[in-house]
């Protein structure tokens, strides 16, 4: 809602000044489009800074297949009258 508002006061607001002043065309060395075009420039820049998204980076790209293959084993830690123990258990 804010982005077409925005770009609804932009529009508004180029056509008001096309339409306000119309005077005769005169180059005078190009001057007028070098402002012209430094303008829409200039606003395209800023106008880029602004509705630049506020989220920071993502989780990344995911490369990684599956883990490596250990000969179907694992650790697991076992409770015994002693404490715990870490024992190899193979499938």
């Amino acid at each position: 809602m804010r982005y077409k508002f925005a770009s609804l006061v932009g529009i508004a607001a180029l056509s008001l000044a096309a339409i306000a002043a119309p005077d005769t065309a005169q180059a005078r060395g190009g001057r007028i489009a070098a402002g012209v075009i430094g303008g829409l420039a200039a606003g395209a820049i800023v106008g880029g800074a602004l509705a630049a998204p506020y989220y920071g980076y993502g989780p990344g790209p995911y490369y990684y297949g599956p883990g490596p293959y250990y000969g179907g084993c694992y650790w697991r830690r076992v409770w015994t009258p002693v404490g715990p123990v870490r024992e190899r258990v193979c499938y």
